[in-house]
């Protein structure tokens, strides 16, 4: 149990049998009790991570979210006229606080420029009141996207570290084949058929791959400690990063990218809110200019959708291509497996074929990564978040 929730949870319950009641633990969650069954709440404030249940633990515990959740209740219930009024109140109350003026007082020329200064923020809240195209829905949607957003960016991690995790066992196994050289180099300086340049060169060669291993680490650690803050937990804490889904290649297969269009105009905060704005629009200037953000708006759209697509499809060639590798690199380890057991393969040879096969396998892990990934990026275009300038 995550230690900042656990404590919150002992205070609820504590507070539940005073009141000769209990009710299930979900502290500092935004969500009532009910809004999950006992056992979506468990997985949800266990100390593992899967990735299906990030959009869960994004909109419960990441701050940005919990503050702007908070923010928008001033909102509801607001339209256009409404938020501008606001902007007019607080001129009303700056002019009516405004000092009397007496050039013949010692301090005139202070008292003057705090006149002026007070007098211009009232006037500019005034524009803002008459320029003001905002209400409960450009509000709403902007919060939304911005959750969403951060959705994709917790995801996006999550690869990450996958991807950093895999590019560390390669790096790993790296470091084996040039400790493995260096000691063949320098048996062969002593043999006499190799020269001592030969030999600090494969020296070099170990000490590069020890220092790419600790850089590669450190980028790890500081990808997890960013993924789980976001979700909720607190620096250091113990979380089990489950492993990530295969991608879904049927569904790249079935992509209907006319349908995909519509449907990203149609699911597009930042489409939706430039809309509102226009229908907001009480000045010409105003409508003029969101006119022209909705159209250059649409086409962005369109490109953008469309540019996500083209990398999913690349990605999912790229994918084919080292699933069909990592197949040939297993016949050739089953083929090197059998030499060995016949004993018509040097030790060398069968553990360079073992280092190409564990490499394969890298590279299809990290195909499907890059694949997952696009796929993402191309879902949430037609989900909302493709840019719309």
């Amino acid at each position: 149990m995550r230690k900042f929730r656990y404590r919150a949870a002992l205070w609820a319950v504590g507070m539940a049998l005073l009141a000769g009641t209990v009710f299930p633990m979900c502290a500092f969650a935004d969500s009532p009790p009910f809004a999950y069954t006992e056992e979506e709440w468990a997985s949800i404030r266990d100390d593992t991570l899967e990735f299906g249940e990030i959009d869960e633990l994004i909109h419960e515990y990441n701050s940005t979210v919990k503050q702007n959740n908070i923010d928008y209740k001033d909102y509801q219930g607001k339209d256009r006229d409404d938020v501008a009024q606001e902007y007019y109140d607080s001129a009303d109350e700056i002019y009516g606080n405004l000092p009397e003026l007496d050039s013949d007082s010692e301090g005139y020329a202070s008292a003057l420029s705090s006149y002026i200064s007070s007098e211009q923020q009232a006037d500019n809240m005034v524009e803002q009141g008459d320029n003001n195209v905002d209400d409960e829905d450009t509000v709403r949607w902007g919060y939304t996207k911005t959750e969403k957003s951060l959705v994709n960016q917790a995801q996006s991690l999550m690869i990450s570290y996958w991807s950093s995790t895999a590019n560390l066992e390669s790096l790993n196994r790296a470091l084996e084949q040039a400790k493995q050289n260096e000691q063949t180099v320098s048996a062969k300086v002593a043999a006499g058929t190799a020269t001592q340049t030969e030999l600090l060169n494969a020296s070099e060669a170990v000490l590069t791959a020890q220092s790419s291993i600790t850089s590669a680490q450190s980028s790890l650690n500081e990808t997890r400690d960013s993924l789980i803050r976001m979700l909720g937990w607190n620096y250091g804490d113990e979380v089990e990063i489950k492993e990530l889904p295969e991608p879904d290649l049927d569904a790249v297969q079935t992509v209907n990218l006319e349908e995909a269009l519509n449907k990203a105009l149609e699911n597009n905060y930042n489409l939706k809110i430039l809309k509102k704005k226009l229908q907001n629009s009480r000045s010409s200037t105003n409508e003029e200019t969101y006119t022209e953000q909705v159209k250059s708006g649409e086409q962005t759209i369109k490109s953008n959708v469309t540019s996500a697509y083209q990398s999913l499809l690349l990605a999912k060639n790229k994918y084919e291509q080292a699933v069909n590798q990592l197949a040939l690199s297993e016949q050739q380890m089953q083929t090197a497996e059998r030499k060995k057991a016949a004993g018509t393969i040097s030790a060398n040879s069968y553990q360079e074929q073992v280092y190409s096969y564990e490499d394969a396998k890298t590279a299809k892990q990290t195909a499907a990564y890059s694949l997952l990934s696009a796929q993402l990026a191309y879902e949430w275009a037609v989900n909302g978040l493709a840019s719309a300038s």
